[in-house]
């Protein structure tokens, strides 16, 4: 960490621990610079990434402030799942939401895109123009099966942030970082296998599962510390599961992130039955706070962790540009990449490689990510005010999703069928279960500017809940 980073996280954690409480006055620039030996400068940037972090505010003549906690006061329920394995079904709620990705006539809040609009991602379209004006025809040919060297080179180089240390040969681009959780899929399984996932999981991958003839085996998930270890171990001596698949970091949609020690006991547990883990760390790098939580993969001494990300959720998705770490089952992933997609295309490969090796990555997760924590306190702040009371809502610590879980009554596919009436769309629930549970929740995306447009779509969904709750406890008395 730089000095001014040190600075706020020893200002953090004195606010975490009640030494500095909700209303109290921080310390002076000068009386910090005195007590923790920096420069003025330091000490104004390390507030400023306290006020970015919604953690203090600055009043004039006054000086900083501890503000109150923004932790909405219920969150999501622990899931209870099925306690068997299922088929996958969804697949015509998902159709439909990928359809609408570029709706020009609909608000779509639901929607996993990141904010391509950033100032900080100009570099990447001065590269990618540069390399199309180029007369060097590389890029119009094939590059290496397991991806453009120049990229491998600064995954493993950015992976050492997650506590992995990676040869860039242990690393496979992949046509997103969807095909790397179908790789990995299909190079542990064979049809009618089970796969442990978290419950709710991405739609996505319960997708690959349907598409493979494989049976999801849903965990009991809780919204702050993740998949129930002690339900997986009774399902792991239950069932025969020949992969758990998990997004342990940031999950989508559920916004946990599992602490370190269960992320090594989960691992742990994977020796103990002999069982491969998939980790999908697509929103890993989004991290609110420094330094970024590690990856079960950072644990793994045997290679039975296969590591997935990209650079989708952080740069834009129609790069296509993702990864696979698939530890000791290399040859036959390479395998299932060539028989999939073959080599993926080299031109973002190469724009992606240069962008991250001139410093620009890490200086765009900078600014969206502060971007992103402070507008995850706008859109909580909405829902409190505009939803059903005793909505839950997630409290994710990175990336861009939000969770809500409305009161029981209220079906989100019908509430869907009702915005549509108002050109809005959300996530229904139901889209990340094999069994379509969930249908009281719904995912919000925060990732773009919340304008004044947003915030009254927000207070439609909010109002038609209302209004759908109402209409049953009508229902309710008439039948009375």
């Amino acid at each position: 960490m730089t000095r001014y980073e040190e600075v706020a996280v020893t200002l953090r954690e004195r606010i975490e621990h009640g030494i500095y409480r909700v209303g109290d006055r921080l310390p002076s620039i000068r009386a910090v610079c005195q007590e923790l030996h920096v420069s003025i400068s330091t000490a104004q940037e390390a507030y400023r990434q306290l006020m970015d972090a919604a953690l203090i505010e600055s009043r004039p003549k006054s000086g900083y402030f501890v503000l109150p906690c923004r932790i909405p006061s219920v969150l999501p329920s622990v899931s209870r799942p099925a306690q068997c394995p299922l088929d996958v079904s969804q697949w015509d709620q998902v159709l439909e939401l990928v359809a609408t990705q570029r709706d020009d006539k609909r608000l779509l809040l639901g929607r996993g895109v990141p904010n391509l609009e950033v100032a900080s991602l100009k570099p990447l379209s001065k590269i990618l123009a540069g390399l199309h004006r180029s007369n060097d025809l590389h890029g119009f040919n094939y590059d290496k099966l397991s991806g453009s060297p120049e990229l491998r080179q600064q995954v493993a180089r950015l992976a050492v942030a997650s506590g992995c240390l990676l040869h860039p040969d242990d690393v496979l681009i992949t046509t997103g970082c969807q095909e790397a959780l179908s790789i990995a899929l299909r190079t542990l399984t064979q049809p009618g296998d089970v796969v442990a996932v978290d419950s709710p999981s991405f739609y996505g991958t319960m997708q690959i599962l349907k598409a493979n003839g494989l049976k999801a085996l849903e965990i009991p998930t809780d919204p702050q510390t993740g998949i129930s270890l002690e339900a997986l171990e009774l399902a792991l001596e239950q069932w025969p599961i020949r992969a758990i698949q998990v997004t342990p970091t940031y999950n989508n949609p559920l916004g946990y992130t599992m602490p370190e020690a269960r992320k090594r006991a989960l691992y742990q547990l994977a020796q103990r039955f002999d069982v491969a883990i998939i980790e999908d760390d697509i929103y890993g790098d989004l991290a609110y706070t420094q330094p970024r939580p590690l990856t079960i993969k950072s644990f793994d001494t045997d290679g039975r962790v296969l590591l997935c990300s990209g650079f989708s959720k952080t740069l834009g998705p129609g790069l296509r540009v993702g990864w696979l770490a698939p530890g000791c089952y290399r040859e036959k992933a390479l395998h299932m990449k060539y028989v999939s997609t073959g080599a993926s295309a080299t031109l973002p490969q190469l724009a992606v490689a240069e962008f991250v090796a001139k410093g620009h990555f890490e200086r765009h997760l900078r600014a969206v990510s502060r971007q992103y924590q402070r507008q995850r306190d706008i859109m909580i702040s909405w829902v409190q005010r505009y939803f059903p009371k005793g909505s839950g809502i997630s409290y994710p610590q990175g990336g861009f999703l939000l969770w809500v879980e409305l009161p029981a009554d209220v079906d989100c596919v019908r509430l869907n069928e009702r915005l549509a009436q108002h050109a809005i769309h959300v996530a229904p629930g139901s889209l990340f279960s094999a069994s379509g549970k969930f249908r009281q929740c719904l995912r919000l995306n925060y990732a773009f500017t919340l304008t004044p447009a947003i915030e009254e779509a927000v207070r439609t969904v909010g109002g038609l809940a209302s209004e759908m709750l109402s209409e049953v406890g009508e229902s309710l008395l008439a039948m009375k």
